[in-house]
């Protein structure tokens, strides 16, 4: 085999790898949006994406937590968003796509603070 076609097999095997290496959203429901309204657990600004881990009260005296997907850093960053927007303790509203299985989980589709303001001063 010559140089040049060991060069294109790899590139194309690169270039597939990390087309895989980005999931799907195909876990979330689409036609539905749903609002919880809690405390936030934790903030995990990383990339690909980011994480909001909410406690939301469950109507039994407990509470259930949520991991909610975002946007990238990247993206939000844009929006006004950073890696201390939200901090433990903070009380907001997001709006979410629930997955599809019913867990508690889901993507994010925006988010205010308590008073109403939106989460990084805008949302997508």
């Amino acid at each position: 085999m010559n140089t040049r076609f060991l060069g294109i097999v790899a590139t194309a095997l690169m270039l597939a790898g990390a087309a895989f290496g980005h999931h799907s959203f195909a876990m979330f429901d689409y036609n539905k949006e749903v609002t919880l309204v809690g405390e936030v657990k934790e903030f995990k600004w990383t990339n690909p994406h980011i994480h909001i881990y909410v406690k939301v009260p469950d109507g039994k005296g407990g509470a259930a937590e949520w991991e909610i997907e975002g946007g990238t850093p990247n993206n939000l960053r844009r929006t006004g968003w950073r890696g201390d927007t939200l901090k433990p303790g903070d009380m907001i509203s997001i709006v979410i796509r629930p997955l599809k299985n019913g867990t508690t989980g889901g993507m994010m589709v925006k988010a205010t603070h308590a008073d109403g303001t939106p989460v990084g001063g805008g949302n997508r």
